[in-house]
């Protein structure tokens, strides 16, 4: 949670700011193409940029030195998704990188009617005005991004995203599929815990064979093992979990772990970095500054 900031906060937050964003601008100019090969990169985070701080600064530089398509996860720009946070928080960092990104809506998105902050600064590679689901390919995988804001959409079975959503799968035979919108099904954190509301995506995701999905909304980091719809573990044909709210805003507590949670982080910022092969995933969380916390590890497609 934020608040709007003022001219004074924004003034400090900048000066905060000033050494990193420099660093920043230089990645932006040196930034590898997105990967063309078999094996390509998705890379990114969620709860990202607020102009009071210096965190969504740091996790840029990292995005400057990885190449690939750059994910994020929701809640972009702090604290209500303005035109005016996108062009003053947003733009000067994670905004280098703005022609390589693929985006998710978050809940503070949409603290501006209807998102419009959001689906004005990403244009079309936001998907649908209005909407904001669609997907893409990258390598030998699918990607699709969902709007988890079911209050604003609708996210039921039955929706007109559901509808979508299924059409989507049944279109696309590919072995591998990873799905990421903002609001995570499962977390452990002290703040929002589960959302079931996004139980219909997981439905979908399951019936059709996803591998993976990356959320946020909860400021920490958690991997879950594969698991059913309903949080049963399930190493045959589970869906696993990424939860990466650390693009930069701030920090949240834990609270108790979850059945399948397997590794947490309440107090690193950093980005995620998955290397997609052909029936197989990489996956690297990687701190701002090159210390602290780290995970990384394989899993296969099903």
């Amino acid at each position: 949670m934020g608040r709007l900031p003022g001219f004074f906060d924004l003034v400090r937050g900048r000066a905060v700011r000033l050494v990193t964003i420099v660093t920043v601008v230089w990645f932006g100019m040196v930034a590898i193409p997105p990967a063309q090969a078999a094996d390509a990169v998705l890379v990114g985070a969620g709860d990202i940029s607020d102009c009071t701080n210096g965190g969504d600064a740091a996790t840029a530089a990292l995005l400057g030195s990885i190449g690939g398509t750059v994910v994020t996860l929701g809640d972009n720009a702090y604290a209500a998704g303005t035109g005016q946070q996108f062009s003053a928080c947003y733009g000067p960092t994670w905004g280098r990188f703005k022609g390589r990104t693929r985006p998710a809506v978050g809940n503070h998105d949409y603290d501006t009617a209807g998102a419009s902050g959001y689906f004005t600064y990403f244009r079309g590679a936001a998907g649908p005005k209005g909407k904001g689901w669609y997907s893409y390919n990258a390598g030998a995988w699918h990607v699709i991004v969902l709007n988890a804001n079911c209050d604003k959409v609708g996210c039921g079975a039955g929706s007109e995203q559901d509808r979508w959503l299924r059409a989507d799968l049944a279109a696309h035979g590919n072995q591998c599929t990873v799905a990421y919108w903002h609001q995570a099904r499962f977390v452990s954190d002290d703040t929002h815990g589960n959302n079931g509301a996004v139980g219909p995506f997981w439905d979908a995701l399951y019936q059709y064979g996803a591998d993976l999905v990356l959320s946020a909304h909860a400021h920490i980091y958690e991997r879950f093992a594969p698991q059913t719809p309903g949080g049963t573990a399930d190493p045959a044909r589970g869906i696993r979990e990424i939860v990466v709210g650390t693009g930069g805003e701030s920090h949240y507590g834990l609270a108790a772990a979850r059945p399948n949670s397997q590794v947490r982080n309440a107090s690193t910022f950093g980005v995620l970095k998955l290397t997609l092969h052909t029936g197989a995933y990489d996956w690297q969380f990687l701190p701002t500054g090159g210390k602290g916390f780290r995970d990384s590890g394989r899993g296969a497609c099903h």
